[in-house]
C-alpha cells in the first residue's frame, strides 16, 4: 500500500521528513507553505504540486495522511484541515506556541478519533524501552535534564511570541522523556535570564531577541521523584541534550546517542540504532496502513509534554511555583 502525504511546512525539519517518506515508500501529494517560494523549491524537487492554503492543498489533492511540520506560531490551521477530513495526523513539536491552540487540537483529536504521530523522536529510540524496564525495577527518586546549545538560525526563534522559548521549544524533548520514564510531574518552579545575547546578532527587522538566555528549573513528579532542569542557547555549538536519572543502586544516562547504565560494579552501553527520526517516521506509517495499533507518541501526549513546558515557561516569567492537574499518562508506552 503506498501511502499518500500532504506535508504542511516545507522548511528544514518539513524537508527531513519528506527526505524520510520517501525512503520509506511514501508519495507526498502536495507541498504547503505561507511562503510560496518556500513551497514551490521543494514541491519541484517531490515532483508535487505547491500551495500556501492547507484546505485548498488538501480539496485538490489526494492524501492517506497529513503531515504538520511549521514552526510554533503556525499551528492549528493545518491540523485543523486535516481534522475536518478525519485525516491521520503528524504533528511536529512544539504542538503549539501556548496552550489554546494546542487543547483545541487536542479536543478536535479526540472527537475524530484518527490515528496521530507526533516528532518527539526520542521515544522511538531503542534504549528508551530498556531504560524503563531498568526503572520498573528501581525507580527513580532524582533526575537532571540538559538543553545546551547554540541559537538556532531561524529568524523566529529568538521571539517568545513565535516560538514559545527555549523551554518549550527545545527542551520540550527532555520533558517527554522524563515523562515517559517517570511518570507525571504535578509541580514545578523556574527562573530564566535574558540579557547575554550579543547586539550584534539582532535578526534583520532590528526587533531583539525576547526569550531567556539560560533557564533553571525544578520539578516535582507525582510518584515522589524530583528534578532538575538546565536550558541554555548562548554556546557556539550543541554540547549536551541528555537526561540522567538516580535509583537505588543505578545511575541512567539517556541521550540521543544511546543510553549508558552502572549499577556500581558494572557500566553498560547500549548505542542508539535506527535513527529515531526515521522510526518515528516509520510507525507513523506503519499506523496509518494499519500494520500496529498507534504511534509511541500520539497527539494526547504531545499536549501533556506541551503544558509541562508552558507551565515552567509560566513559572520562569512569574517567578511562581506552578501545580500541573493531576492526570495519568494515556499512552505512555510503546504501541505494539
Amino acid at each position: 500500500m503506498t501511502v499518500n502525504v500532504a506535508l504542511i511546512g516545507a522548511g528544514s525539519v518539513g524537508q527531513r521528513h519528506a527526505s524520510n517518506l520517501q525512503r520509506l515508500g511514501v508519495r507526498i501529494t502536495s507541498v504547503t507553505d505561507a511562503q510560496p517560494a518556500a513551497a514551490e523549491r521543494l514541491a519541484r524537487g517531490l515532483d508535487a504540486p505547491a500551495f500556501t492554503d492547507p484546505d485548498t492543498a488538501l480539496d485538490r489533492t489526494e492524501a492517506d495522511a497529513v503531515y504538520v511540520c511549521v514552526p510554533p506560531f503556525a499551528h492549528g490551521p493545518g491540523e485543523r484541515a486535516a481534522l475536518a477530513r478525519n485525516l491521520p495526523l503528524f504533528v511536529e513539536k512544539p504542538v503549539g506556541l501556548g496552550r489554546e491552540t494546542a487543547e483545541e487540537i487536542g479536543v478536535l483529536v479526540g472527537a475524530a478519533g484518527v490515528i496521530t504521530g507526533t516528532g518527539y523522536h526520542w521515544r522511538c529510540m531503542d534504549a528508551m524501552d530498556h531504560a524503563r524496564n531498568l526503572l520498573a525495577e528501581a525507580p527513580a527518586l532524582l533526575a537532571s535534564g540538559y538543553w545546551l546549545d547554540k541559537r538556532p538560525p531561524v529568524p523566529w526563534w529568538g521571539r517568545v511570541d513565535r516560538s514559545g522559548g527555549q523551554v518549550v521549544e527545545q527542551l520540550t524533548h527532555i520533558l517527554d522523556t522524563a515523562r515517559f520514564l517517570l511518570g507525571e510531574v504535578v509541580e514545578v518552579y523556574a527562573a530564566g535570564v535574558r540579557g547575554a545575547t550579543a547586539a550584534d546578532t539582532l535578526p534583520a527587522d532590528g526587533e531583539p531577541d525576547d526569550v531567556d538566555d539560560a533557564t533553571a528549573a525544578t520539578m516535582r513528579f507525582a510518584s515522589g521523584a524530583v528534578a532538575t532542569l538546565a536550558a541554555t542557547s548562548v554556546l557556539a555549538a550543541k554540547h549536551r541534550a541528555a537526561l540522567h536519572t538516580v535509583s537505588p543502586g543505578l545511575y541512567l544516562e539517556l541521550s540521543e546517542a544511546g543510553l549508558s547504565s552502572f549499577d556500581g560494579t558494572s557500566r553498560m552501553d547500549l548505542a542508539c540504532g535506527e535513527d529515531p527520526r526515521v522510526a518515528v517516521d516509520r510507525e507513523f506509517i506503519q499506523a496509518v496502513r494499519g500494520e500496529r495499533e498507534n504511534t509511541r507518541a500520539p497527539y494526547a501526549e504531545a499536549l501533556r509534554s506541551h503544558r509541562l513546558g508552558c507551565a515552567i515557561a509560566e513559572s520562569a516569567r512569574t517567578g511562581l511555583p506552578v501545580k500541573l492537574p493531576e492526570e495519568r499518562s494515556a499512552a505512555p508506552g510503546a504501541a505494539p
